[in-house]
């Protein structure tokens, strides 16, 4: 049976917050045909298969639909492949080559917002009304409420539901800072769920990088 790398990605400062994350590092061990029912049964967020370590080659999948990008799953791979001991300069999920940069404790990866979903960013006045929220604003399927901590110091206070791809509502989503952070033209730090962290910096050429910390939660066999 393959190992599954079970992390949380992108979590607080405190310890708080974190996405869950399913990471398979030998892919081909897992067919490509039971993918989907094996991410869908695991209901994470999203679930990874690295189909070649070296080379960084990986598919990304939500309990619903598979992903050419998105944010913690390319986040959290690359802390697993440098902690067991890969060089990794870049992911190649495949929306695209993915650089990837190690800053104290935290992985940064970079990525252009428009291979993210094609969120809604929706501006509350207040962090209040933000948290207010009892499910997706006004019904929509794939909407980022979001609105200045301090706007001054670039604090964003955020949360995302993704229903469309089986997502209630994310915890941390690196591919919707991505946009956001595009969106804004700066470099913000976003408070995300109940306490997730990410940060993020618009480059020059357009792409955003963006990243925060990884925790491990266990290594499991995992049937397939």
């Amino acid at each position: 049976m393959p190992n599954l790398h079970v992390l949380k990605v992108f979590v607080g400062e405190d310890g708080s917050g974190g996405n869950p994350l399913g990471v398979f590092l030998d892919g081909p061990t897992v067919p490509q045909s039971a993918r989907q029912a094996v991410a869908t049964r695991l209901g994470f967020s999203e679930t990874v298969f690295v189909d070649d370590a070296e080379g960084g080659k990986l598919r990304i999948f939500t309990p619903t639909a598979e992903l050419p990008f998105a944010g913690h799953p390319l986040v959290g791979t690359a802390w697993t492949l440098l902690r067991e001991g890969y060089e990794v300069p870049a992911l190649r999920p495949p929306a695209g080559e993915v650089a990837v940069r190690v800053e104290g404790a935290s992985v940064f990866v970079t990525g252009r917002p428009e291979w993210s979903p094609p969120f809604e960013l929706l501006k509350l006045p207040s962090p209040a009304e933000v948290d207010s929220l009892d499910g997706p604003p006004e019904g929509k399927e794939l909407v980022g409420a979001w609105a200045w901590e301090d706007e001054a110091e670039g604090r964003v206070r955020v949360r995302v539901f993704v229903s469309e791809l089986g997502i209630v509502e994310d915890e941390a989503t690196g591919s919707f800072a991505a946009r956001l952070c595009a969106a804004l033209g700066r470099t913000i730090s976003i408070r995300q769920g109940r306490g997730s962290r990410i940060h993020a910096r618009p480059l020059a050429d357009g792409a955003v990088e963006f990243g925060g910390r990884v925790e491990p939660v266990e290594v499991r066999e995992e049937e397939v």
